[in-house]
């Protein structure tokens, strides 16, 4: 994973160097790195008008003191463990401050010939978007909005299970960074006690047979408060801060996202969705609850998990039916699901 080109991008390999508390000396840091120690206070300065407070006294070295809590690609190349490294979303990392919407951007970057991989993350977005035309909320700094450009060869029929896909992939990153059991709603939902903390944007361009490239858009609610939210939204919409009582390292948990979102998509280009029906399964949350389906006409009835193609089963008054999109409403509350 590398930084945008043209951006005043730093070396990922300085910043995991400072990591700790402990001093680092120029000369030790300039071996590690392969570099030059002039290099290396050109790349110190760098990182400190990108936010982070590095000291630097003569004869001990560098120390990192703190960072401001942004999306910077530095950061968040240094919270992937070696052990996890992505390797189909190993970047470029696109990062801007402030943004339309980065599905826009991303969209745009693979119109312009980007690979499979690239990620562009923003701190803010001013017209962030959702399923079915809706807008995402994106107050500036406090939670993570991001998109990756896709480049799988399959039909472009199967592109909607990478909703799916990477809905086990924020679910799953949710539990691995915090203590939260969070849980899907079919399709592109992820819930906290029946609220929605995370939201899946999936689209593509295609020709009549082949998908040219496909844009996942993740939005996740971290440390956004209840004033964040618009009034029409703050029963039904929730952040891991509010959930779990405790701030989240966003740079960390971008990190943790994109490698579960690495791992479950090469197991979607190696078995298809059947290869993570299971996980999903493992996750979702309406698997035996009542629900209705909007349509001409609705379908209501008893859901009975997903098929190995990523559609939703309920069984009605026809029996069970195979549902490919819609909106699904919960006939019971919330409480009797957890």
């Amino acid at each position: 994973m590398s930084a945008s080109p043209g951006r005043g991008a730093t070396a990922p390999s300085l910043l995991a160097a400072l990591e700790g508390n402990g001093w680092r000396s120029g000369a030790e840091i300039a071996q590690r790195l392969g570099i030059s120690r002039a290099a290396v206070w050109k790349q110190v300065e760098r990182l400190r008008t990108r936010g982070y407070d590095i000291e630097a006294t003569a004869g001990r070295g560098y120390r990192l003191v703190g960072a401001r809590d942004l999306l910077l690609p530095e950061a968040i190349e240094a919270s992937i463990p070696a052990s996890h490294r992505p390797e189909r979303l190993c970047g470029p990392l696109v990062h801007r401050d402030s943004i339309d919407s980065t599905n826009l951007l991303a969209a745009s970057l693979a119109r312009e010939g980007a690979g499979e991989g690239t990620i562009v993350v923003a701190e803010q977005q001013t017209a962030g978007r959702g399923r079915l035309g809706r807008s995402w909320v994106s107050p500036a700094r406090v939670n993570f909005y991001g998109s990756v450009v896709l480049r799988p060869a399959i039909p472009p029929l199967e592109v909607p299970r990478l909703t799916l896909v990477a809905g086990i992939a924020v679910a799953e990153a949710i539990r691995a960074t915090t203590p939260l059991a969070a849980a899907i709603k079919w399709p592109n939902d992820v819930l906290l006690d029946g609220r929605k903390v995370a939201g899946v944007l999936t689209e593509l361009e295609a020709e009549a047979d082949r998908v040219r490239f496909v844009i996942v858009g993740i939005g996740v609610n971290l440390n956004a408060t209840r004033e964040h939210f618009p009034p029409e939204l703050r029963d039904k919409a929730t952040s891991l801060a509010l959930a779990g009582g405790a701030p989240v390292d966003r740079a960390a948990f971008a990190a943790a996202l994109l490698a579960a979102l690495d791992d479950a998509y090469a197991s979607f280009l190696a078995g298809g969705f059947a290869a993570l029906r299971q996980r999903y399964e493992a996750l979702h949350c309406l698997t035996g609850r009542r629900v209705e389906v909007d349509g001409k006409p609705p379908i209501v009835g008893t859901v009975r998990g997903v098929d190995d193609d990523g559609a939703l089963l309920v069984d009605g008054a026809g029996g069970v039916q195979r549902v490919v999109s819609g909106e699904v409403t919960l006939t019971t509350t919330y409480e009797t699901l957890r």
